[in-house]
C-alpha cells in the first residue's frame, strides 16, 4: 500500500479504476495449490490480458477451503507477480474477528494494495454485529478495506443506513455491491462519494458507467473468461466508456453478447438455479484458454466429462478460440 490510513479514502478514489479480476486458486491433482500454475495465472492476467487489477482469496478463490497459511501463500505470490503490473486486493475476511484481522495485516505485510471482507457469514448477525464486527477489525489495521455485500454470505443485503456509519472508519474506502441496481443506487446515493462502489456483473458494467458513474469493475471471472492475448473487448470497452467514448464502447461491448449467453448457460444459470458456486466450470472454461485450473476442493464437486465436453462445443462455435 502506497498511502496511509488516513488516505485510504482518497487513495481508492484514484486507483479503482478499469477492469479488475476475480481469479480462482489452482490445484493440483492431488488438490495441493499449484503454485507454478498460480504463478503462470497471473502472467497471463498481466502480460496479456493487461488486467487493472486481481482480486485473490476471495469467492473464486474457494476461500473457505484454504488454511490460513495456504491463503496467506497464495497472497505472497499473487503481490510476487503483480508487483509493477497491476494491483492486488486480497479477501481477507474469516468467521473468527481476529483471524480476520491477522490475515489482513498479512496481506498488507506483503504487499497488497486493499483487502475485501465479505460480510460476516456465521453465525446469523444484526446490522449491530455486523457494525461492530467490521468496526472491529477496521480499528486494528492500517490497510484500505472494501465491503463485500453479497448473496454469498447467506444474509439479507447490508442496509444503506449501514453502509453510511461504516464509511466513518477512516480504512474503510470500498464496497463491492453483489445485489439488485436499485439497492446500489440506494447505498451510491447514501454515502454520496465517501466510498468507491462496484457491481461486479460484466455484462451491466457499461451501463453502470454510463448511468451512475462506475469507474471499475471490481470483480469477476469474466476479464479472463470473455478474453485472450489478441481479443480484449472487456478492457477495450471499458476504456472507450471511461473516456467518454460511449457509442464505441456500446459497439464493442455488443460484439461479446452472443458469448455472453453461453457464460450464463454454464456458468451464471447454474448458479442462479441451483445456488451452488460454479468454480468446477470456471476453471474448466479457464483451461480451455490455457490457464491452470484443476480440481475444485470438497464440499464442491468436479465437472463431468460429459458437461465439459458440451461447454467446451459452446465456446468453440463462438469467436472466443478463434483469438
Amino acid at each position: 500500500m502506497d498511502y496511509s490510513k488516513l488516505e485510504a479514502k482518497a487513495a481508492a478514489r484514484e486507483q479503482f479504476r478499469g477492469v479488475w479480476a476475480a481469479i480462482t486458486t489452482p490445484f493440483t491433482l492431488d488438490l495441493n495449490i499449484d503454485e507454478a500454475g498460480l504463478r503462470q495465472n497471473m502472467r497471463h492476467l498481466t502480460d496479456k490480458l493487461h488486467v487493472d487489477g486481481v482480486f485473490c482469496t476471495g469467492a473464486m478463490g474457494e476461500f473457505w477451503s484454504l488454511t490460513s497459511q495456504e491463503r496467506k501463500r497464495i497472497v505472497e505470490i499473487v503481490v510476487e507477480e503483480a508487483r509493477g503490473k497491476c494491483r492486488v486486493i486480497a479477501h481477507t475476511g474469516h468467521h473468527a474477528a481476529d483471524e480476520t484481522v491477522d490475515l489482513t495485516n498479512h496481506a498488507q505485510k506483503a504487499g497488497a494494495d486493499y483487502v475485501i471482507l465479505m460480510t460476516p457469514y456465521y453465525p446469523f448477525a444484526s446490522e449491530e454485529m455486523v457494525y461492530d464486527w467490521f468496526s472491529y477489525v477496521a480499528q486494528r489495521t492500517q490497510i484500505g478495506i472494501w465491503l463485500f455485500d453479497t448473496v454469498f454470505s447467506d444474509r439479507p443485503a447490508m442496509s444503506p443506513e449501514l453502509f453510511v456509519r461504516l464509511a466513518e472508519q477512516p480504512n474503510i474506502c470500498g464496497a463491492k455491491i453483489s445485489r439488485t441496481i436499485e439497492h446500489y443506487v440506494a447505498v451510491q446515493k447514501a454515502v454520496d462519494g465517501a466510498l468507491v462502489l462496484s457491481s461486479p456483473a460484466e455484462s451491466q458494467f457499461l451501463m453502470m458507467i454510463r448511468e451512475h458513474g462506475q469507474r471499475v469493475h471490481q470483480s469477476s471471472a469474466s476479464p479472463f473468461l470473455l478474453q485472450t492475448a489478441t481479443s480484449q473487448r472487456v478492457r477495450q470497452y471499458a476504456e472507450l466508456a471511461l473516456d467518454g467514448r460511449l457509442d464505441e464502447a456500446a459497439q464493442v461491448s455488443a460484439t461479446l453478447d452472443p458469448l455472453r449467453k453461453v457464460q450464463h448457460k454454464w456458468i451464471m444459470g447454474d448458479y442462479h438455479e441451483t445456488g451452488i458456486l460454479p468454480i468446477a466450470a470456471i476453471k474448466a472454461w479457464s483451461e480451455m484458454l490455457g490457464m491452470a485450473g484443476g480440481p475444485v476442493r470438497t464440499p464442491l464437486l468436479q465437472m463431468n466429462e460429459e458437461r465439459r465436453t458440451a461447454m467446451r462445443a459452446e465456446i468453440e462455435s463462438s469467436d472466443l478460440l478463434d483469438s
